[in-house]
């Protein structure tokens, strides 16, 4: 995918993705599992898109659930 073409769909992904390296990370945890035969939950010929650009897709519309976890701070402190 063109450097170009990914910074105009970073530019629509959903205010939960709080970066773009959130993004990647979602979209590659994704695209392992197309790879492994999970099947695309969104319209798309994936005879013509790699899982990769599917996943990217996916993530970029919505449709792929995650959530943050996040640590407590006294948590946190008590085991450091």
């Amino acid at each position: 995918m063109a450097e170009q073409e990914f910074e105009e769909s970073v530019e629509h992904v959903p205010q939960e993705i709080d970066s773009k390296y959130r993004l990647i990370i979602l979209a590659a945890k994704r695209s392992k599992q197309l790879q492994r035969g999970a099947r695309p939950r969104i319209d798309i010929d994936s005879t013509k898109h790699k899982p990769t650009r599917i996943a990217l897709e996916e993530v970029i519309r919505g449709t792929v659930p995650f959530h943050l976890k996040i640590e407590d701070e006294t948590a946190a402190k008590t085991s450091a």
